[in-house]
């Protein structure tokens, strides 16, 4: 995506600019924490996912932070500048054992100071790290809800294996909820490895007809019904390829693009949800008008606007 003089009006603020969390005094708070977290060098398919936290954080600047009035009941417009946002800026090389261990160690740091933390990534392996150092010693409550197209029950360590690896490390399966998985993503054996272990799938083809906002509530009811925290990964490339071609495996078919900042929304709006990741975009394969970039950025508000409403 092409850098771009963007105008400047006092009265319409841009998204993004968010100061760094040692900028907050010692009694505040924030509603939302950014923290980069540019996985890639385990994925299975080539990527240079770890240009996208750099490139989402400029996307945002083409955003305003504000909520407009609507008849569905907002009678007035919005700033969500004024829920305290901070970017807690990148970790530096976020694979291996000791990179997962300063993520891990820097999101647990940061729900100390704020309400929730998003981590923009980067490949899907960083959802291990990102949802460990969230639970804490919680684990054992703990649950995830996954937007992905595919189950990531992998063996190995890669972007094919957060799931299964979580799980590892003692998430009950019962707890996990996946949205979106779709046909011809995924092969049979992981499917059955899904249901064995009680995970609850919510195929692609179940959401047509559904209010995303519904799903999502039904997913929380699932992940959060031990009254621990709970994770969200929200895996671009479950939208359909005409909107995120910047996303390797993503697929005709998928989301759509209003589909996805749904269901991010309503999982922002429920407090069991205190951490997320951005995974699988790979913003040097985007198309020239950076639409997979535009829409990660959206999500990113879309999360806060959820936060804001709890």
């Amino acid at each position: 995506m092409a850098d771009v003089a963007l105008s400047h009006d006092p009265l319409w603020p841009r998204a993004g600019g968010w100061p760094a969390p040692e900028t907050l005094g010692s009694e505040a708070s924030a509603a939302l924490a950014l923290l980069g977290v540019p996985a890639w060098r385990t994925s299975l398919s080539p990527t240079e996912a770890h240009t996208t936290p750099a490139a989402i954080r400029q996307a945002l600047r083409r955003y305003s932070p504000a909520l407009v009035p609507d008849r569905a009941g907002r009678a007035d417009a919005i700033d969500l500048g004024e829920h305290l946002v901070v970017d807690a800026g990148d970790i530096v090389e976020p694979d291996g054992p000791e990179g997962e261990a300063r993520t891990r160690a820097r999101v647990a740091e940061l729900l100390e100071r704020a309400e929730t933390v998003m981590a923009l990534g980067g490949d899907n392996s960083l959802t291990v790290a990102t949802a460990l150092g969230a639970y804490g010693d919680r684990l054992a409550t703990a649950g995830l809800v996954t937007i992905d197209a595919h189950y990531d029950l992998r063996d190995g360590v890669s972007n094919g294996s957060p799931v299964r690896r979580l799980v590892e490390a003692g998430l009950d399966p019962r707890r996990i909820v996946q949205i979106g998985i779709a046909d011809f993503a995924n092969s049979a054996e992981y499917a059955r490895r899904a249901a064995r272990l009680g995970i609850t799938v919510i195929h692609r083809d179940e959401l047509h007809g559904r209010r995303p906002a519904e799903v999502m509530a039904e997913a929380l009811e699932i992940a959060g019904g031990a009254g621990g925290p709970v994770h969200l990964d929200i895996d671009v490339d479950a939208c359909d390829r005409a909107v995120v071609p910047g996303c390797p495996a993503s697929m005709p078919g998928g989301l759509a693009a209003w589909e996805l900042r749904a269901l991010v929304r309503a999982a922002g709006g429920d407090a069991r949800v205190v951490s997320a990741d951005l995974a699988e975009v790979d913003a040097s394969a985007d198309a020239p008008d950076g639409r997979t970039v535009r829409l990660a950025a959206l999500c990113v508000l879309e999360f806060l606007a959820g936060v804001a409403a709890r």
